[in-house]
């Protein structure tokens, strides 16, 4: 049952792989808004902005940068929904459920290919990042971690993505629940502390997922101790996923029913 499961995982995420490879353009989409925004910040508003880590290009860039790796997966993820959309009123997801493969396998490769697009997408404005500056003291461990936690908070928001991918009336519906996302850093850590914002607004601030997630990765690119942030990040991380994917394989057993 296992290996059945994924092999057809296997068959079905090379054809989503290959309808990417051919169309990069959603690759290099994600990736141009996110490092636009990061351009944008750094050489207009950074000069501004008091982070009280320093002055400087390089410096500014080393605390925005998680913040826009967290939008560039958000931008990310909003393709998956709309590819999914796309399989589901094609009809390609109820001609997949009249072979003898598995039910799930659909969704997985989904996801996964998700997972791989994103990666690359964060490769290339982690790079862009390097070129303007980017300073860290993150060893080989570090980077893995980091790796780690923007992957598994990647696989946390495809299952979100997968919802509105199956119950969305239109293209822009399947879209557009990745707005909030993305706009969710902007009331976060990822641009300026939280100190200097008003009560309210700094409080949700500091109880939101983005909050840790920012300042885990941000200290480990530094080197420095991450303290209660990463468990924080991590229980965010893993309890969306939880969530995401239960809701995710109800919404399909339904929509196959």
């Amino acid at each position: 049952m296992a290996a059945h499961f994924l092999r057809d995982t296997a068959v079905l995420t090379g054809r989503s792989l290959r309808h990417i490879a051919r169309s990069p353009d959603t690759i290099i989409t994600t990736a141009i808004v996110p490092i636009a925004m990061m351009l944008l910040f750094v050489y207009v508003l950074g000069g501004a902005i008091d982070t009280g880590q320093g002055a400087g290009t390089g410096s500014y860039v080393s605390y925005l940068l998680p913040g826009i790796l967290v939008i560039t997966i958000a931008q990310g993820v909003a393709y998956t929904a709309f590819r999914l959309f796309t399989d589901t009123q094609g009809g390609i997801v109820d001609r997949f459920q009249s072979m003898p493969i598995s039910r799930s396998a659909v969704l997985w490769a989904h996801v996964l290919t998700s997972i791989v697009a994103g990666v690359v997408s964060l490769v290339l404005v982690v790079g862009v990042a390097l070129l303007m500056g980017l300073r860290t003291g993150a060893g080989v461990l570090e980077w893995l971690a980091v790796a780690g936690i923007l992957v598994l908070f990647t696989l946390a928001l495809t299952w979100i993505a997968v919802i509105p991918g199956l119950t969305a009336k239109s293209v822009d519906g399947a879209s557009a629940f990745s707005f909030p996302l993305i706009f969710l850093p902007f009331i976060s850590s990822a641009f300026v502390p939280t100190a200097s914002m008003p009560g309210p607004v700094r409080w949700f601030a500091e109880h939101q997922p983005v909050t840790s997630i920012a300042n885990t990765i941000r200290n480990l690119f530094a080197g420095r101790p991450v303290d209660a942030d990463i468990g924080i990040a991590l229980a965010w991380c893993v309890g969306i996923l939880v969530v995401a994917y239960v809701l995710a394989m109800v919404t399909y057993r339904r929509k196959i029913a």
